[in-house]
C-alpha cells in the first residue's frame, strides 16, 4: 500500500474546486489535508450542499506557507491574475502544483496581449503544458504543470491528429459549443437563466483569447503555423462541449484510419464511428472524437466535459503523473447517462 500525498485545493469555492474535491475524495493515494479560497470561512460543505455528511473541512484563508507547509502538491483552481501570485508564493516555498488558471499557459508575450501584465516572469518558462497524450514526460518531472482549458484541450485533441496532412494555406475553422458552468458561478447578464434557457449564441466570435493559445500549442507540438478562427457558443446544458474543426486536406486520405492509430494507446481518448455526444463524455475524463471527409474537406468532431477533462480531472490526470502513479488512478470513467 502506497502512502497518501498530502494535497491541498486552492479556490475550493468554485465548481472547478468542487470537481477536484470530488475526485480527491474517492483517490487512493492523494490526501486532501486543505481547501482553502481567498478569504477564511465555512466549513466546505456550507459553501457545497451537496458534501453534507461527506467533508467538512473548514474552508481556510489561502496561505502560501500553510499550504507549502501541509502539503506536498497543491491544485490552484483560482481566476487568472490571481493565480500567478500565489503560485509564485508555492513555488518559493517548494510546492509542487497544478495551476487550472490560464496564466501559466502561453508564452509572456502572447498572455500580455490577451490577459494581462504577467507577475511570474521568472516561472513562466518552467511551467509545462498540461495535456498528457503530448506532455507526459516532461510534465514527470515537472514542479508546474499549466492546467489547459476546456476549449483549447477539446480542440487541440480534435486537430493534431491531421496536422501534417491538412493544408495550411487554408484557414482552420473552429466551431465550439460550451455548457454554461463554464462561466463559473459568478452569474451575468448572458449566463442568467432567461438568457440562456431554450437559446443558444456566439460570443467573441474571431476574437476569443484561446485562438491564440490553440495556434500557439499547433506550433510548439508539430511546427507548423495555422491561422484559427475560433468561435465559442453558448449551450443550454449546465455542463458538456462539443468542438466542430473545418480544414481542408492536401491529399484524399482515410481520416478515420489515421485518427485510430494516432490515438490506439491513449486511454482517455475514444475515436467513435459515428458524430459525438456531449452526454457520452458528461462525467468523466473522456475526449470523444469522430472524423470524417468529403474529397479534402476535413470535419473533425470531439466532445468533452467541461468541467472534467476541460479542468479537473485532467488536473488530477496531470498530477498522478506527476507522482509516479498510473493515469487512470481515481479518474472517473462512468458517464451521467441518461
Amino acid at each position: 500500500m502506497k502512502s497518501k500525498i498530502p494535497v491541498a485545493v486552492v479556490g475550493a469555492s468554485g465548481y472547478t474546486g468542487l470537481e477536484l474535491i470530488k475526485i480527491l475524495l474517492s483517490h487512493p493515494y492523494f490526501d486532501l489535508k486543505i481547501v482553502a479560497a481567498s478569504e477564511e470561512g465555512d466549513s466546505i460543505d456550507t459553501i457545497h450542499p451537496s458534501l453534507k455528511g461527506i467533508l467538512n473541512l473548514k474552508v481556510k484563508k489561502a496561505d502560501a506557507k500553510e499550504i507549502a507547509k501541509k502539503s506536498e502538491l497543491v491544485f490552484l483552481a483560482l481566476p487568472h491574475k490571481t493565480a500567478m501570485g500565489f503560485a509564485k508564493e508555492l513555488l518559493n516555498e517548494g510546492a509542487r502544483m497544478v495551476d487550472l488558471s490560464a496564466d501559466y499557459r502561453l508564452e509572456l508575450e502572447v498572455y500580455e496581449k490577451f490577459y494581462c501584465p504577467h507577475e511570474d516572469k521568472e516561472n513562466l518558462p518552467k511551467a509545462v503544458y498540461g495535456l498528457p497524450e503530448f506532455y507526459r514526460k516532461e510534465i514527470a518531472k515537472a514542479d508546474l504543470v499549466a492546467n489547459p482549458g476546456c476549449y483549447p484541450t477539446a480542440s487541440l485533441l480534435a486537430l493534431l491528429p491531421f496536422l501534417d496532412v491538412l493544408d495550411s494555406s487554408y484557414p482552420i475553422f473552429i466551431d465550439a459549443k460550451s455548457g454554461v458552468s463554464g462561466a463559473g458561478k459568478k452569474c451575468s447578464e448572458k449566463t442568467h437563466f432567461v438568457s440562456i434557457n431554450e437559446n443558444i449564441f456566439s460570443y467573441n466570435p474571431l476574437s476569443h483569447r484561446h485562438a491564440p493559445e490553440i495556434e500557439e500549442k499547433i506550433f510548439k507540438i508539430s511546427g507548423k503555423n495555422f491561422h484559427i478562427n475560433f468561435v465559442p457558443h453558448l449551450l443550454p446544458v449546465t455542463r458538456g462541449m462539443l468542438v466542430s474543426v473545418y480544414g481542408v486536406l492536401r491529399d484524399e486520405i482515410d481520416v478515420e484510419a489515421r485518427l485510430r492509430e494516432f490515438y490506439k494507446d491513449e486511454k482517455f481518448v475514444r475515436v467513435r464511428d459515428f458524430p459525438v455526444d456531449i452526454k457520452s463524455t458528461a462525467g468523466t475524463n473522456f475526449c470523444d472524437i469522430f472524423a470524417k471527409r468529403d474529397k479534402k474537406a476535413l470535419f473533425v468532431s470531439s466532445s468533452i466535459d467541461n468541467l472534467l477533462r476541460g479542468a479537473s480531472s485532467q488536473a488530477v490526470v496531470n498530477a498522478n503523473i506527476m507522482c509516479s502513479f498510473a493515469e487512470d488512478t481515481g479518474i472517473p470513467f462512468l458517464a451521467y447517462v441518461p
